[in-house]
């Protein structure tokens, strides 16, 4: 059973327990989830099962949406509802044009420095537990781009926006920065990830609906191999090409159909609805005799069927 399933996390669990969830369902070890989603997100969760864990890495870098709700005037140890407040301020009447000015002043590329509360290692433990331990340890900030930031409502001490950022965006972070600008400070109250990539909320699958009998390609919400990397341009490969792939040897361009990529692009190669490879395109290989592609995953039991 290979594939992806696009699952709407509820509130309240982790990324983890989701895969957990999903272990025990589809009665098999090899799960993974792309784009980790704190206890207090809900949304659009990516959960790889199978050979699909194979493909986590190049999921990695899509774009996020988030709607978030934000609370001026209190601040909370994790930066958002699920921790303890520890100071409150007055919260000043605020026009949404101050609102919107203070979201503006973050479009672009901004340094975060991540929250002590999240999965990022130092010395090879979470820094989530040296924070439950009352440790605190310095953070290398890191550069994140915030394409867009849209108010959807302004009803104090409440902030409603909508959120388009790059991988590795804290929205906690972002919430916290906001208030900051803003005056009283702020924490996250909600969040909810709409979009991962070209993933949308409206494809998920609540988790409570997976059943054990879903299987990739006839299930809702749960995509085939070929379909993982839908983002990708897909390159037919000919019989030639196959007996190649079957032996581990990119083929040559001459050896598929429908070509279209340019130097260093990335791009799927598949034949008769079967995932056989993700190569990137490397024209100049070819003078090497080593092919046209540079092999980045290969799946030889599809090249070889």
């Amino acid at each position: 059973m290979d594939g992806l399933l696009l699952i709407d996390k509820p509130r309240g669990m982790t990324s983890h327990d989701v895969v957990a969830r999903v272990r025990r369902i589809l009665r098999t070890r090899r799960v993974g989830h792309a784009g980790t989603l704190d206890p207090l997100a809900t949304g659009v969760l990516l959960v790889a099962v199978g050979q699909g864990t194979r493909l986590v890495e190049f999921l990695m870098e899509g774009n996020k949406t988030y709607r978030a709700t934000l609370k001026l005037g209190e601040l909370t140890d994790t930066l958002d509802a699920d921790g303890e407040i520890i100071e409150r301020r007055p919260v000043p009447p605020l026009s949404e044009g101050q609102v919107e000015a203070a979201c503006r002043s973050f479009l672009g590329e901004i340094s975060q420095v991540p929250p002590m509360y999240s999965a990022i290692k130092k010395g090879g433990v979470p820094l989530y537990r040296l924070a439950r331990q009352g440790v605190e340890v310095e953070r290398a900030a890191r550069t994140v781009r915030i394409e867009r930031i849209a108010l959807r409502a302004l009803n104090l001490p409440f902030i409603d926006l909508e959120v388009d950022c790059s991988k590795g965006t804290y929205i906690r972070s972002l919430a916290q920065d906001l208030g900051a600008t803003l005056g009283p400070g702020a924490h996250l109250t909600a969040l909810c990830r709409t979009r991962s990539g070209s993933f949308s909320l409206d494809e998920c699958l609540a988790l409570e609906n997976l059943q054990d009998t879903a299987r990739p390609g006839d299930s809702p919400g749960f995509l085939p191999m070929v379909d993982v990397l839908r983002d990708f341009a897909r390159i037919e490969v000919g019989d030639a090409g196959c007996a190649r792939l079957a032996q581990g040897i990119p083929p040559l361009e001459e050896q598929v159909d429908g070509f279209s990529a340019e130097a260093g692009q990335a791009v799927v190669l598949a034949r008769a609805g079967r995932l056989l490879a993700v190569a990137r395109y490397a024209p100049h290989r070819a003078m090497e005799k080593r092919g046209d592609f540079e092999l980045l995953r290969v799946f030889p039991e599809a090249a070889a069927a």
